[in-house]
Formats: structure tokens, sequence, C-alpha cells
């Protein structure tokens, strides 16, 4: 009996490529969009954003180009609880989450998953630019990364389980981006020449910070720009508008630069300071997931990435608690941001990561 895959169809090229390939590699195929939010209803087409209407049209249309079933989906609920309730809590704690790395865990690789199990599918596939191996020796799924360097989306996946990794499958991990626009121009496919989303799909305008009033139920009020030693310097407009690490838009003429360095919520304070300040060796982490490894026993030395588009650098992670991790890199590394992610790389292969809580 051929093995039967779910196809996670966003709309865009790359989960319609991915669609192809495993069709052509003799699965039984559906594909199924998840409704995630309520749109405005505005009538303004979005051109960098998924999940919208225009997306599951499109899905849709390929679904039939392909000549398989496809599904639409409604998990707004779970995605309001596990991804933008978690990006509007966070902001309001001063950090800077990754929302799409909450709905790789909670909503693709859950949600999706026990559908698929519910469906009597056996696999789960997306789009991302990553890969799957099985190493028999240590009876673990490892998550490599994908082989264009510049699609490599690991980073965003670090948080897959072994049970998700063992029913998950990335056709794309082998393949240039280039070569999936030709793959969907040759089978005709109505989004080959898509651009791909890039803004989080429910702050479409990428207004971060009215998206966090308009759906925060805690009062966001002005409060102080300090120094590390507490002088006060100018007044900012309320915390959710700043992230660590940044320079624009701040409103302040000290006679040089400065940066966002930490972000008080305890206190309604936004510390600045210089370039300078702004770097660290030290990041901790929790909520940990490793991949390569059961647990960590021993310090190692990794590759780690603290942001998306990071380029990455050497450290030394260590375990320092039941759940938290210390990397010591090699070189101060700047904006070290509480929310985002370390992600630890050994060689190829994603060895862990967790989110990020301080630079010390």
């Amino acid at each position: 009996m051929n093995q039967k895959a779910v196809i996670a169809m966003s709309g865009g090229v790359d989960s319609s490529v991915a669609a192809y390939l495993m069709k052509e590699k003799g699965y039984e195929c559906i594909g199924i969009t998840i409704k995630t939010f309520n749109e405005t209803g505005d009538g303004i087409k979005r051109e960098n954003t998924c999940c919208s209407l225009d997306d599951v049209s499109d899905a849709r249309s390929v679904a039939y180009t392909l000549g398989i079933r496809h599904f639409l989906y409604n998990f707004t609920g779970q995605f309001e609880e596990h991804v933008m309730k978690r990006f509007v809590d966070a902001y309001e704690n001063g950090c800077t989450p990754n929302p799409c790395i909450d709905c790789n865990r909670y909503i693709k690789f859950q949600e999706l998953y026990e559908r698929a199990k519910l469906m009597g599918y056996d696999i789960v596939v997306t789009g991302h630019y990553a890969r799957v191996e099985y190493n028999e020796a240590t009876g673990r799924y490892l998550l490599k990364k994908g082989l264009d360097a510049n699609k490599d989306q690991s980073y965003v996946l670090y948080s897959l389980t072994q049970e998700q990794l063992m029913h998950t499958q990335f056709p794309l991990g082998e393949l240039p981006k280039p070569k999936v626009r030709e793959i969907a121009e040759e089978q005709g496919l109505i989004n080959a020449r898509k651009h791909d989303s890039q803004d989080i799909c429910f702050v479409s305008d990428g207004d971060y910070a009215s998206y966090i009033e308009e759906n925060s139920d805690a009062k966001i009020t002005p409060g102080n720009f300090v120094l590390s030693d507490g002088t006060v310097v100018g007044k900012h407009k309320g915390i959710i508008h700043y992230t660590v690490g940044q320079r624009k838009g701040l409103g302040l003429s000290l006679g040089h630069p400065v940066f966002v360095l930490e972000i008080r919520p305890e206190t309604n304070e936004v510390v600045v300071g210089s370039n300078e300040e702004s770097m660290s060796r030290y990041v901790r982490a929790d909520q940990v997931n490793f991949m390569t490894v059961e647990d960590l026993t021993e310090p190692k030395r990794v590759w780690a990435k603290i942001r998306y588009n990071h380029r990455g650098a050497w450290c030394t992670v260590e375990k320092t608690g039941e759940d938290e991790i210390l990397c010591t890199f090699e070189e101060p590394q700047r904006a070290i941001t509480p929310g985002q992610a370390v992600v630890l790389y050994d060689g190829e292969y994603v060895l862990g990561g967790g989110t990020i809580i301080a630079d010390k």
C-alpha cells in the first residue's frame, strides 16, 4: 500500500512544488491549507504575507492542476492562542518573539500532524528548505540545513520533536530556489513566479506596535530612556515600540549613535547606549530542545545563530539547569535579544536550540 502524505499548502510556490515532488515519488497526497487568522476585509491585496484568501485560492488551483484533493481547515483558535497571543505577551514583557517558530512548533507540526493522523496519513510535508535524516547508530532523527544556503530554514525548525521529525518530509531540502521555480513553470503552476512571503501574516502592514496595542489588555504608557547607570536621557512611546539592537526611530540626540541595550518592563524603561555596550559574549536560553542528542552532558563547541538572519559564530554551549543552556561566544555578538532563538549547529546538523532569556 502506498504511503500517504498531507501537504501543508500555503499557496506559495515552495509548498506547491513540494506537493508535486511527493506525488512523483508515488505518495498518495492531499493538500491542506490552514486558516490561521481572520483577515481585515479591507480589500488590500497582500504581496508579502502568507495565509490570505488569495493564497487559499492559489493552493486550491495548484491542487487541481496536480490532481490531488484539497481541504481548508480552520485553526484560527489554536493560532490565536499559541502564536498571536504569545506574540503580544512577549512584546509586553520586553521580548522580541519569532512567531514563525511558534507557528511551526504548535500549528504546522503539531495541530496539522494530529489532524493528519486522524485522517490516516503517515507524513506531513512542507515547503521548508531543510532536510531530515535518520541515524541508525543513535536511533535519532536529525535535522540538517537545506543545501541552498540562501534559503536554509533549519533555524525556524529547531523545536521539532523526534516524533514530529519521524513523520515529516522536506522535499525541497536538496534543491536551490531557482530550480523550484523552474519545476513550477514546467508543471504550469499558477504561482511559479509568486513573491515569497516575508512579513508576519497577521501584521501585514508591518506596524507591530499598533497591532499589539489593539490586542493587548495592558495599558501601554510612555516611560524613560535611560543609560546603563540610570541617567534619564529622554522619553519613549512605550516599550512595545522597541527591540534590543534598535538604532533608528528612537528620537534621541545625544551627539553619537545610540542603540537599545535592554527593555525593562518592570520599570517601563528602555536602556540605551553605545554600539560597544550592545556587544556580549554570553547567551542564556531556556525552553531547550535537542535534536542530534537526547541531552547535552558536557560542554560542546558549536556554530550558533542568535537570529534568523544572523550569519552565525562559534561558541561553547553547556547546560546550566534542567531546561537552560549558556552559550559563550568566542567573539562578542551584537544585540542579543530576549525572545529570539539561539540555534546550535554541529556541522550541517542542528544540535538543538532554545529561547534567549538574557545576555549574561
